[in-house]
């Protein structure tokens, strides 16, 4: 029987277990983030694929005919990531009744008025104690903290999640939510032991059946191990974990050799890179993935994987129990 937690973080964002799927730039699309919905678990939909409000909402009502679970709408404040102004990626989202709103890579300050006074919830994701600490003061619900084992952008400080986690859930009272270097149950299970009321998990999700990228990537990533990924983007100051393969490497002898950003967007977007994601050739994808990626082992349906690791919680609970006790 899968396991039962309840914390704040159930309760506000109204899932049955305090899991979150990471927010996934080109993945997390409606049929993606209804099935982790309809499992029981919370996660958004990305605003940054979409270059227009219309294209945007029309994906919210597509998510809303496939589930009626709760679900949110992220918004990368990363000036070079954001076709659009997020106030118009907000009021998109308000307007379709999206009940949570998650802010990520700047501070949200500019949007939380607008957020709040629609009776939306805030949960923003950051990488240290100072922003969520500040992420508390500007009136955020939730707050998302990432440790430098974590995929995407894990920060220039290298905090692991195990020393990061209970700092923060001393400095803030509103709930936090872990993510970094979880993929199993031992680290749901940890994760709540040094403080956070729910967790982030978004590696191992990529190797699931719904997420639409392609099965060589998928394949890739049952055989990485935890030395396989490096931190791109070092000289642009907002570092970025990857696999690694030919394409970052390549992307770090243009580092070496400065290279604009927009140089090395043409690499990932077009030129070499064009199309490798839909074709699987996983040497010359940019791949954003955690060092978890070792916890790797089969691709399960997003159902399967959560109803394995909550069963996997309830048996960890119950063996702690006999031994604490």
């Amino acid at each position: 029987m899968t396991g039962k937690i309840k914390t704040r973080v159930t309760e506000i964002l109204g899932v049955e277990h305090p899991i979150v799927m990471g927010t996934m730039g080109y993945q997390s699309f409606a049929e993606f983030v209804a099935a982790a919905a309809n499992a029981g678990i919370f996660t958004c939909l990305a605003s940054v694929p979409f270059r227009t409000t219309k294209e945007l909402k029309e994906e919210i009502r597509k998510t809303k005919s496939l589930t009626d679970k709760p679900f949110g709408l992220n918004i990368n404040l990363f000036p070079m990531l954001s076709p659009l102004d997020p106030v118009e990626y907000t009021d998109a989202a308000i307007e379709e009744g999206v009940p949570v709103i998650e802010t990520s890579g700047r501070s949200p300050e500019h949007l939380v008025e607008r957020i709040k006074s629609a009776n939306v919830r805030l949960m923003h994701k950051c990488i240290g104690v100072r922003h969520a600490v500040t992420a508390e003061r500007l009136g955020a619900d939730l707050v998302e903290v990432v440790g430098y084992e974590a995929a995407g952008h894990p920060g220039r400080n290298p905090v692991g999640s195990f020393v990061l986690f209970p700092l923060v859930a001393d400095a803030v009272k509103i709930p936090v939510i872990a993510g970094g270097g979880i993929g199993d149950a031992r680290g749901i299970v940890a994760a709540l032991a040094l403080g956070a009321e729910g967790v982030c998990i978004g590696s191992v999700f990529m190797a699931t059946q719904e997420c639409p990228v392609h099965q060589n990537i998928k394949q890739r990533l049952i055989e990485a191990r935890e030395t396989d990924t490096t931190l791109t983007f070092h000289s642009k100051g907002d570092p970025m974990r990857a696999l690694r393969n030919a394409l970052t490497e390549h992307i770090e002898e243009m580092e070496q050799n400065g290279a604009s950003m927009e140089d090395i967007l043409e690499i990932i977007g077009g030129g070499k890179g064009k199309h490798a994601a839909e074709i699987g050739e996983a040497d010359w994808t940019i791949m954003s993935i955690g060092q978890v990626v070792a916890q790797i082992h089969d691709v399960p349906t997003v159902k399967e994987l959560v109803d394995r690791l909550m069963n996997e919680v309830t048996v960890i609970r119950e063996r702690l129990n006999s031994t604490i006790g």
